[in-house]
C-alpha cells in the first residue's frame, strides 16, 4: 500500500507546455508506471494539441471527464498559480500538488478560504511532491534515490527530504511514501495530515518528520503523535545546525514572538516521545534504531 498515490493514480499537469512543467511531467512519465499514470495536461491556449502523445486540454474539467484523470500538478507561473488550484478545486479533483514557488501570500489566502468544505485535498505550493517508490512520483524529486520499502517520509523542506531519502538508501531502507509539504505559510497538508495516513497505512512501519522553524505546525504534529500514533517517529528541524547568524528554512519560515525556533519545536517534540537529532547527518541512523 502507499498514501495519496499509487500505480493506478491518473494525473494531469496543468502548466505542462512551460519549460518546467515540460520537463518535470517527461522525467515523471518515465519513472515506473508514469507512461500510464500522466494522461492529460492543460493549456486554454494549446487544446487540442498535446506534449509527446500527452493530450492537451482547455480546462481542468475537460481533462477529467475525457480522461479519468483525478490528480494534477501545477507548474503554473505564481502569479496565476493560486487560480489554476482554484480551478482543480472547482472541478473536484481528489488532490491538487502544486510545485510553483513564490506564490502571492495574499493570493493563497483566498484560496484557502474557497477551498473550505471541498473535498480536493492541497499539498503545497513551494514543495517537491509526493513519490511512492517504484509506483509513481509526482513532482521534482530525483527519482533514482528511492527505493519502494515500508519507512514513510514527510517534510517541509525538499532538500533535506532528499537528505533523508539518501541516509535510508544507505542503511537499505526503502519508504512506503515520502510527502513534501512545503514550506510556506499558507499551504495544504500540514505534517499531522500526513501523519495520520502513515498511522492508518498497514506497509508503513516508522516515520521520518522533518520541519523547519517558524509556525506551530510541527508542535501541533508531535502533540497528536503522543496520544495516537501507533508507529516510532524520529525527528529533525532545520536550522537547528545554522551557522550563527545565518538560519535554515524558507521564507515561510517566520518567528514570531519567541515561538518556533528549532529548539522550542525540539523540546515539545522530544516531551512527545518522538526522538529527536540535532544532526541532520543522523535521521537515518536514528530512524533504524528504533526500529
Amino acid at each position: 500500500m502507499s498514501i495519496l498515490i499509487d500505480r493506478n493514480t491518473r494525473v494531469m499537469t496543468q502548466g505542462i507546455t512551460g519549460k518546467t512543467g515540460a520537463f518535470h511531467t517527461r522525467l515523471c512519465r518515465d519513472y515506473a508506471n508514469g507512461k500510464a499514470c500522466f494522461v492529460a495536461g492543460v493549456n486554454p491556449n494549446k487544446a487540442g494539441e498535446n506534449f509527446e502523445g500527452i493530450p492537451i486540454f482547455g480546462s481542468v474539467k475537460e481533462a477529467k471527464q475525457q480522461t479519468g484523470a483525478t490528480v494534477s500538478v501545477i507548474y503554473v507561473p505564481p502569479p496565476f498559480a493560486a487560480a489554476a488550484i482554484d480551478e482543480a478545486v472547482d472541478a473536484e479533483l481528489d488532490l491538487v500538488i502544486c510545485i510553483t514557488e513564490g506564490v502571492p501570500v495574499r493570493d493563497m489566502i483566498a484560496t484557502r478560504q474557497r477551498m473550505r468544505g471541498k473535498k480536493t485535498i492541497l499539498i503545497g505550493p513551494n514543495c517537491p511532491g509526493v513519490i511512492t517508490p517504484d509506483e509513481i512520483k509526482i513532482g521534482i524529486m530525483p527519482g533514482h534515490i528511492h527505493k519502494k520499502g515500508r519507512i514513510g517520509v514527510v517534510s517541509r523542506s525538499g532538500t533535506l527530504t532528499y537528505e533523508a531519502v539518501g541516509q535510508l538508501m544507505e542503511l537499505g531502507l526503502g519508504q512506503s511514501t515520502c510527502v513534501g509539504i512545503g514550506g510556506d505559510p499558507v499551504n495544504g497538508m500540514k505534517h499531522v495530515d500526513v501523519m495520520k495516513l502513515f498511522n492508518d497505512d498497514p506497509e508503513t512501519d516508522a516515520v521520518i518528520m522533518v520541519g523547519e522553524i517558524g509556525g506551530e505546525d510541527e508542535e501541533n504534529c508531535a502533540r497528536w503523535i503522543k496520544d495516537h500514533m501507533k508507529k516510532p517517529v524520529i525527528g529533525f528541524i532545520a536550522g537547528v545546525t545554522a551557522p550563527p547568524g545565518k538560519r535554515m528554512g524558507h521564507a515561510g519560515a517566520i518567528i514570531s514572538g519567541g515561538k518556533g525556533t528549532a529548539q522550542e519545536k525540539l523540546a515539545v517534540m522530544e516531551a512527545s516521545g518522538i526522538k529527536v537529532t540535532r544532526n541532520p547527518a543522523e535521521m537515518g541512523k536514528l530512524l533504524k534504531s528504533v526500529l
